[in-house]
């Protein structure tokens, strides 16, 4: 899917338009800086779309180039369900009388659940991920109703209405799909430059569609060699050390290769668990 640019597309957004976790706000200068460096006529593939503020800078930046932006979690759904989103939190603001950042508790939470599966009932949707950010505690995001109710609510609620921003996909050329069929797809295209945006290593990656393992994070490391890319990354996660600890250590090998395995589950909690994982060589 292709969206045309609009001759009045003239607003570079620095931040995304709803609620995301991970997007690259504080990042926008630099990324801004950096993009100069390329051609007009570069071919941007943004892999793991996420927000789309990734490809919507640089198609603001570059307006010739071609911008792929990868919607695999569907962000883009969530910016057209903006105006039931408005309509959902102007009820809340109506229900909802505690402090603000204090606990909805009692009738009041009954009130903000019932209003919610109302509102879920009449248009079969509930965009959960921009209701976390004004009824959870910071930074936590439920992303369906069982999540939601599991939680206590606080009134976060967010003051004023979130805008339309029409334009946010304006010139975008929108896929979705899993980032190897998109890379696959464009690793021979002259001039690309691939935009490297995936959940971090060890960080909380609950709200993208998929689960992510190690290997999958060594997955992508294999697109980064023979082509031009931006890689973003954080100190929470260790991908960068594992890299520079592997390249001083070319000839060590898998030593788990030829190895048993055995698996225990351990519970931390009624809600936290994690396996306790043996690795055991042969005796002989």
């Amino acid at each position: 899917m292709s969206y045309k640019l609009s001759e009045t597309m003239r607003k570079q957004y620095l931040s995304a338009p709803l609620p995301f976790q991970g997007q690259k706000r504080m990042f926008a200068k630099e990324y801004i800086n950096v993009l100069q460096q390329f051609p007009d006529n570069t071919t941007f593939v943004d892999l793991f779309g996420g927000s789309g503020l990734l490809s919507h800078i640089a198609k603001y930046q570059k307006p010739n180039a071609t911008v792929v932006y990868n919607d695999f979690d569907g962000y883009q759904y969530r910016l057209e369900h903006i105006p039931q989103t408005n309509e959902l939190l102007t009820r809340l603001r109506g229900v909802v009388s505690v402090p603000r950042h204090k606990p909805i508790l009692g009738k009041e939470r009954e009130q903000v659940l019932s209003l919610i599966r109302e509102h879920e009932c009449l248009y079969g949707y509930v965009d959960y991920i921009t209701l976390s950010s004004s009824l959870l505690f910071s930074m936590k995001y439920a992303t369906s109703y069982e999540d939601l109710e599991k939680e206590t609510l606080y009134n976060n609620i967010k003051a004023t209405n979130y805008p339309l921003c029409s334009d946010y996909f304006d010139g975008l050329t929108i896929t979705s799909c899993d980032y190897k069929e998109v890379f696959n797809s464009y690793k021979d295209t002259p001039n690309v430059v691939f935009l490297v945006d995936p959940p971090y290593l060890s960080t909380d990656s609950s709200t993208y569609k998929m689960y992510w393992k190690l290997s999958d994070y060594l997955d992508v490391l294999t697109i980064l060699a023979g082509h031009r890319f931006i890689y973003f990354t954080s100190n929470k996660s260790s991908i960068v050390e594992l890299c520079e600890w592997v390249g001083k250590n070319k000839l060590i090998g898998n030593p788990f290769q030829n190895c048993h395995r055995r698996e225990f589950n351990a519970h931390m909690n009624y809600n936290s668990s994690y396996t306790d994982i043996m690795l055991y060589t042969n005796a002989i």
